[in-house]
């Protein structure tokens, strides 16, 4: 890509694509998700993801408990004391955020990590060396090697959501949101979806639900807005969201100057030290 951080509209231009689509991506709206899993069971099947446990967390009804390398979509159940006094569940189907800035994507030195010309962020499997560099540099821990015995798919390599690129490329909808019984997944353009999100949690305001809020679609956050945004009834913290992410490669600009700023000042003092002994008697 040209930068390393700030709003870019034009992300598939910046990673070479002459004739890209208009940026695709997802808006989930949390306040109608029923927990229903329909999503994870869709995307393991079309993109055969192996399981990752049958046994529940014992603190809810999750059986997953985070996104992985065998959990690209990944339904949270969250128990929560109300005002009222009882409890109420927040559900959230969480996925890749596709970053307009990628850190997985800046960092892979094989270049098995590219964007898609739909803006998205894909792992090519057979390019892909296992080096883990992308792991920690994912501000959501979004992707993870996947590990497993010998039999298991891809096992090593990085692996994470690919927004279903094979399915976006035949001009079909990606499995979760074709499998979502309530469209709490969409699909859209990226700036269709913003307007649309924001007209939602318009709506859910004037009904009083105030706690409605976004997440992800802001152009000028740390990551340069997601590809994936979320409406959300609580703080992010509370789905276990960092509430301020930034991609580690936005500060490397900043980094290499300070680097050069001590490697100037080593030369000089080594270059006075050797000067200073010329001039003794």
């Amino acid at each position: 890509m040209s930068q390393l951080s700030g709003p870019d509209p034009h992300v598939a231009a910046s990673a070479g694509w002459t004739e890209a689509p208009a940026r695709k991506g997802f808006f989930t709206d949390t306040s109608v998700c029923i927990g229903c899993k329909a999503c994870e069971v869709a995307c393991k099947e079309w993109n055969e993801v192996p399981e990752d446990g049958f046994n529940l967390l014992g603190s809810s009804y999750d059986n997953t408990g985070a996104l992985g390398a065998s959990t690209w979509r990944h339904v949270a159940f969250i128990e929560k004391p109300s005002s009222a006094g009882d409890m109420k569940w927040l559900m959230s189907s969480d996925v890749c955020k596709h970053c307009t800035h990628a850190g997985c994507l800046d960092v892979c030195p094989t270049g098995s990590l590219f964007r898609t010309e739909f803006g998205t962020v894909v792992v090519q499997d057979d390019i892909c060396n296992g080096c883990g560099y992308c792991v920690p540099a994912c501000p959501f821990g979004v992707i993870e090697r996947r590990t497993g015995d010998q039999g298991t798919k891809n096992v090593g390599i990085a692996q994470k959501c690919t927004l279903c690129y094979d399915r976006l490329d035949a001009g079909h909808m990606p499995a979760c949101a074709q499998a979502c019984p309530t469209e709490s997944i969409q699909l859209g353009d990226l700036d269709v979806l913003r307007a649309r999100s924001a007209e939602r949690v318009q709506t859910l305001h004037d009904q009083g639900v105030s706690e409605a809020r976004l997440y992800g679609e802001n152009p000028d956050d740390g990551v340069g807005g997601s590809g994936a945004m979320f409406l959300l009834l609580d703080e992010p913290e509370t789905y276990r969201l960092p509430p301020d992410p930034v991609v580690p490669t936005r500060d490397l600009p900043q980094m290499w100057r300070h680097a050069a700023a001590a490697a100037g000042a080593l030369a000089v003092s080594v270059v006075a030290t050797f000067i200073g002994r010329k001039r003794r008697p």
